[in-house]
Parts: C-alpha cells; structure tokens; sequence
C-alpha cells in the first residue's frame, strides 16, 4: 500500500514541526474551540506578547490556523481543513502499520 498524500513533504514538515512544542498545541486547541485574540491568547503564557504572536505565526504558516482583523484586534481560529488533512495522513499511516499485522501472522504460522 502507497501513502497517498493531499499535503506535499513540505506542508507536512511545518505541520509536525508547529505541532512539536506543546505552546503551540495548546493555543491550537483553544483555537479549535473558539477563536481567540492574540492578546487574550498572551494572557494565558508565561512568555512575553510577541513570544505568542511568534507561536501564532509558526501555526499560521503551516496553516494550522488563520488569522484576521477586526479593528485592532488578530483573532485566531483553527483551520479545519489543514487539520483534517493531517489526520487523513496518520489515519493512513495507521492503516500500514495495521495491514502488517496479519503478514507478521501469516510469516509466524508457516512451518520452519
């Protein structure tokens, strides 16, 4: 079986490497369950605004999120698609991993 990829090696190379630090992830979760304002985003780290905003834009080029004005405000919010498509990517992974289980009994049941 061929993984058949939507994401090109690249895009899928900035998704895990945003994904890598768990700031990131956690602002992808919260963004998943609403968008959130970069400040009130700051509000909840322990790093400085612009450590955030660097976080923000590290999720942002892998398009893991999206970002938009409204007046002074950048709200963020998840970008579902990007994220559906990552996870068609492990699913077949998965699915490799899984098509090998009943080769590896096949090989164990043959007579040495």
């Amino acid at each position: 079986m061929v993984v058949q990829m939507e994401l090109s090696d690249a895009e899928v190379d900035r998704i895990f490497r945003a994904l890598a630090d768990r700031t990131r992830r956690d602002i992808l979760r919260r963004t998943i369950e609403a968008e959130q304002s970069v400040s009130a985003l700051a509000a909840v780290y322990d790093v400085s605004f612009a450590a955030v905003q660097k976080h923000v834009a590290v999720l942002e080029t892998a398009r893991l999120v999206t970002k938009r004005a409204e007046g002074r405000e950048r709200l963020v919010s998840a970008d579902p698609a990007t994220i559906a498509r990552a996870r068609s990517l492990l699913a077949e992974y998965e699915q490799l991993w899984r098509s090998r289980i009943p080769r590896l009994e096949d090989l164990l049941a043959e007579e040495p």
